[in-house]
Parts: structure tokens; C-alpha cells; sequence
């Protein structure tokens, strides 16, 4: 794709609750786009529907993409040559465009009450048929198409509420051009009249707003979810009518992400069921007081959660499954979007985060478990709580699951899990645990290699079960069947611990009969 202008982008989201990911994905894939091609990133907030609009909801915007490394060059936060980029900011501006519209034959006045379009409605249920708003009813209903100009004017300045409407043509092909979708052909005699601006509030529809936006602040690409293509022979139809088709953006419509079931679009309600977020950050409704969880807070990585948002619906054409940002930017590219919805997959979530997990050096595990470990009140170097964890990550998902994995470092047992006593706390087990005292206290180098050395040769020496004495010696150190190779705990715990350890389960473990 060769790029014949600056390339500017935006992510223009609707401040009516939190960011879902399907918006962060989208988010994403505008940032990617942008860095590739050396573009800027713009972020706008489309806040014309005050109806729906949710307090809060804008710094959660900003918030979300901080988090996820979504950098913005210039927009809301961070100012710009085209500020402000709030629209409710701009309003002054909407209404000149609009009337220019109506200026040139392109757009319409229409004076009809809610409850007048209702009956139409209604009546058009009785015939069987659905009322649309377009050519074969405007120059009947009460439009500056219909009325006498004096009228129109009277009843403008008498402060009737009005609404301009875009004139579809009639019986006319659009021709279309998306970079995923490909071309697409649609007849303006199946589309109505949109409303474009709203005297009610003076403020624009997203239809005029965001062409208008796009036009002034120069985009050259506009990547948006699918739900807009049905709007896109009225974008383009647009942008005729104001004379702008040079400066025209190109369009990519991006898939829609799918319910981890396949059908339909994934939502809240998915993830509640089924236990897994649909946002970024916790979020709680500042109206209904509802909580929604995060990923951030329920113990994702970032870079995990946007190498796992990338690749659905974006395929790299190769076998290679983690990505960092960079290499994120360097392949990608629209041409290798999917058309077709891609189903979320919880699991696979989880997976990307166990990678992420799993290559981390034991100084950022440190940095991340130092918190958990003082909420249990062990106070440890960070030299130690990085190697604690760097012994068990790849056992872990979660930061939050190395506690669990590791807290036989740091506290020792006073229970011993039942089935493991069972089976290993009975006949002469706890008398080859003594012996096993004696040889590790006469140890002086209580390094890995050289316990693992001196033990195994004993155990060889005396023609004792490796299984039987290992097993018998975790239970005293572990209290339970799990945890990884012994000489990995005796080497953290140390020499006086470990025999302290094994002191305790002889002193009040009862053998099982």
C-alpha cells in the first residue's frame, strides 16, 4: 500500500460506559497502522449523544489505552493543530456544514413531532410495510421540501424544533471502496433520509460529526469496527456533497469479535456467564453502581492482553504466535484483516499470559510478586522473592498464582495434606527421614549440586527407594505432594531451616498405621 499523503488516523470513541476490547482492538489496529507508516494517532471523543453519555467513562477512555501502550500523538489529553477534539467542544462548528448542505439542494428541514413519525410508523405497520424516511415520502410530510419558504422561515424563528435530513438520491448506485471488504455496490432507493443535525440540542448526528471531524483534521485512513459499513454509502455520498472527494479518507472495516460460542457479537453478558473479562480495567457504574471486571485487574499483562487482541482478526501469515509492540508494527498491514468475525477464545487468553509469564526475568517477577508477598507479610530481597518466582513461573498464569506455588519458600508447614501422609508417613519412612537428617546436617556446601551429589549417593549406598525417601523428605518440607525439585527448596529454604523443618514433622506427625 503506498501512501500518497501523511497518514492520519483517529480512534473516536463514544464516552457512554467503559471501553470494551472490541473497541480497544480497534484502537490497536489504527495505533499499529499508524507507526507503520510513520502516521499519527489521534484520539477524538465522539460525545453528540448526550443522552448516553456516562461520567467517567472519557477517563476510562484514556486510562485504558495508557495501559494497554496505545500511544497518542494528538487529540483529547494531549492537544493538537485541530483542537478542540471533543465534539461537544465544537459544536459551533457542525451547524455552518449542515446548512451548507441545505444550501445546495443536499439536505432538508423537517419539522415533524416524535409523535407524528410515530403514527407514520404505526400505519405503516397496519399496511404490512415498515416506514422509511426517503424520497417517496419527503415532499409530503412537513419539510422545506413540502412547505412554502415563508413558512419554513416563520416557523424557524418561531423556534419549532426542526432537524436537517440528508436528501438520498433516488434510484442511484454508490460505488465503494473498503480495504477489507473490497468494492462494494449499494442503490441509494433502499437507503432513507438520516438525520444529520438536531435543533433540540444543537448538536450534530455521528453522519455529519464525524465527516466533517475526519475533513478538518486531515485523516487519510478511517479503520472502524463493521457495525458502520451499512453507514458508508452515506459517508461517501457525504463527501460529494461537500465537494470533498479528493481529500476523501480510505475506509477499512474491521471484523466483528464473536462470543467465544461463534454467534454474535461478544458482550458483557458473555463474559459474565462464562467468567472471563470483555473490558480492559475494572470499571463500576457511576449511575447503577454495577461492576465489571478487567483484565488489568484480574492479573493480565498488557503486552499478553494486546499480543492476544491483536491476532484476532489479524492473521500474520506466519506460524508465530508472540509478538512484542514493535514487532506488532513492522507486520502489519490491513491487507491481512479477516472479512469474517473472529471468536474470542477465554482460554487462549490465559495462554497468552502464561507465555508473557514465562519469559519474564526473575527482576520483573520480583517487582510484580514483592506486592503479594508483603500482603502476606514476608519481607524478603527482591533477589529472593525473583527467585522464588523464577523457580515456579512456568507453573504460574498469573502473578497471583505464584503464592500459592510458593509459599512453602517462605513459611513453613503446619498441616501435612492427608493423602500424602497417608502414603508416606508409615512404616519405616519416618526412621529414613532421621538418617536423612543426619547425613544433610553434616553438609557444609548446601549448594544444589552438591546436596543432590552427597544425598543420591547415600540413597544408593543404602538400597533405598529414591521415590519412597524424596517423597517422605517433601512431605516434611512441603507438607504436601507438590512443588519442584527438592534440592531447589533445600538450597532456598537453607541448611538450618530444612532440618528445622524435618525436627517439626518428627516431633508431631503421628505415622500412619
Amino acid at each position: 500500500m503506498t501512501m500518497e499523503r501523511p497518514v492520519r488516523v483517529r480512534f473516536a470513541p463514544s464516552p457512554t460506559g467503559p471501553l470494551h476490547i472490541g473497541g480497544v482492538r480497534t484502537a490497536l489496529y489504527n495505533y499499529l497502522f499508524a507507526r507503520k507508516h510513520g502516521g499519527t494517532m489521534i484520539l477524538r471523543i465522539e460525545d453528540t449523544d448526550s443522552q448516553r453519555f456516562v461520567p467517567g467513562a472519557e477517563d476510562y477512555i484514556l486510562e485504558s489505552l495508557k495501559w494497554c501502550g496505545i500511544e497518542i500523538d494528538e487529540g483529547v489529553g494531549v492537544g493538537g493543530p485541530h483542537a478542540p477534539y471533543r465534539q461537544s467542544e465544537r459544536r459551533e462548528i457542525y451547524l455552518k456544514y449542515a446548512l451548507q448542505l441545505v444550501e445546495a439542494g443536499w439536505a432538508y428541514y423537517a419539522f415533524d413531532t416524535a409523535e407524528e413519525l410515530d403514527a407514520l410508523r404505526k400505519e405503516a405497520e397496519g399496511r404490512g410495510e415498515a416506514f422509511a424516511y426517503n424520497y417517496a415520502v419527503r415532499e409530503k410530510l412537513a419539510t422545506s421540501l413540502a412547505l412554502p419558504a415563508e413558512e419554513v422561515k416563520a416557523r424557524i424563528e418561531r423556534g419549532d424544533q426542526w432537524v436537517i435530513r440528508f436528501r438520498m438520491p433516488e434510484n442511484e448506485v454508490v460505488e465503494m471502496d473498503d480495504l477489507i471488504r473490497g468494492h462494494v455496490e449499494v442503490n441509494t432507493s433502499t437507503l432513507d433520509d438520516k438525520v444529520l443535525y438536531k435543533s433540540a440540542d444543537a448538536l450534530p448526528t455521528y453522519h455529519l460529526a464525524n465527516i466533517v471531524d475526519d475533513h478538518l483534521m486531515e485523516v487519510s485512513h478511517v479503520i472502524r469496527g463493521e457495525e458502520w459499513l451499512p453507514s458508508l454509502p452515506l459517508h461517501y455520498l457525504l463527501y460529494q456533497a461537500f465537494g470533498w472527494q479528493s481529500s476523501q479518507p480510505a475506509f477499512a472495516h474491521l471484523p466483528l469479535l464473536l462470543k467465544p460460542t461463534g454467534g454474535g457479537k461478544l458482550s458483557k453478558r458473555d463474559g459474565d456467564k462464562m467468567g472471563f473479562p470483555v473490558f480492559p480495567l475494572f470499571w463500576k457504574s457511576p449511575t447503577t453502581g454495577e461492576t465489571a471486571h478487567g483484565y488489568r485487574e484480574d492479573g493480565y499483562f498488557p503486552e499478553a492482553f494486546i499480543n492476544m487482541l491483536a491476532l484476532l482478526g489479524w492473521n500474520p501469515g506466519t506460524e508465530q504466535e508472540l509478538f512484542s509492540m514493535q514487532e506488532l508494527i513492522d507486520n502489519f498491514s490491513l491487507e491481512r484483516v479477516s472479512k469474517s468475525g473472529a471468536r474470542f477464545q477465554p482460554d487462549k487468553a490465559k495462554w497468552f499470559n502464561a507465555q508473557y509469564m514465562h519469559h519474564k526475568s526473575d527482576a520483573e517477577l520480583a517487582a510484580l510478586y514483592q506486592p503479594i508477598l508483603r500482603g502476606h507479610g514476608i519481607e524478603v530481597s527482591d533477589e529472593i522473592a525473583g527467585r522464588a518466582a523464577g523457580i515456579m513461573k512456568e507453573r504460574a498464569t498469573f502473578i497471583t498464582d505464584l503464592w500459592e506455588l510458593t509459599s512453602f519458600f517462605f513459611v513453613a508447614p503446619t498441616q501435612y495434606e492427608e493423602k500424602q501422609t497417608k502414603k508416606y508417613w508409615k512404616g519405616q519412612n519416618p526412621a529414613i527421614l532421621r538418617e536423612v537428617r543426619e547425613v544433610l546436617a553434616a553438609i557444609d556446601d548446601f549448594s544444589l549440586e552438591n546436596t543432590e551429589r552427597i544425598v543420591h549417593g547415600w540413597i544408593e549406598e543404602k538400597g533405598y527407594g529414591m521415590g519412597q525417601v524424596m517423597n517422605t523428605l517433601r512431605l516434611a518440607l512441603v507438607g504436601a505432594g507438590k512443588g519442584p525439585g527438592m534440592y531447589d527448596v533445600t538450597s532456598f529454604i537453607g541448611k538450618e531451616e530444612t532440618l528445622r523443618r524435618i525436627d517439626h514433622i518428627l516431633a508431631t506427625l503421628k505415622p500412619a498405621e
